[in-house]
């Protein structure tokens, strides 16, 4: 029986969702980062319109950048359609106590 190759981690955008299908992920798994606001906190769905459309404009565009992956006229499309914005986390800022290569054996 076929087992297919899935990408999951850290998939939060249309680029991030392109990227991992160009790698050869066959399906991705898009984790809570596509609810994230610029402040790193969980966008409001169940009570802020805006924020609600917010979610579902990047939930759409992960799709359509899975389906057309090797169509960069799309992906940028797509790209552009997002709303709101996500900023970044560098590792340099993250305590050592909350760094996986710090733990374990």
């Amino acid at each position: 029986m076929p087992v297919p190759n899935f990408s999951a981690g850290g998939i939060a955008t249309p680029a991030d969702a392109a990227l991992m299908m160009q790698l050869g992920a066959e399906a991705i798994f898009v984790g809570s980062g596509i609810f994230m606001k610029e402040r790193a906190t969980p966008l409001d769905v169940e009570n802020d319109p805006k924020e609600r459309a917010e979610a579902v404009s990047r939930a759409k565009a992960i799709v359509v950048a899975t389906t057309h992956y090797n169509d960069p006229k799309i992906l940028a499309e797509v790209a552009a359609q997002v709303t709101g914005t996500m900023t970044g986390l560098a590792a340099a800022s993250i305590e050592e106590k909350d760094q996986l290569q710090t733990r374990g054996w």
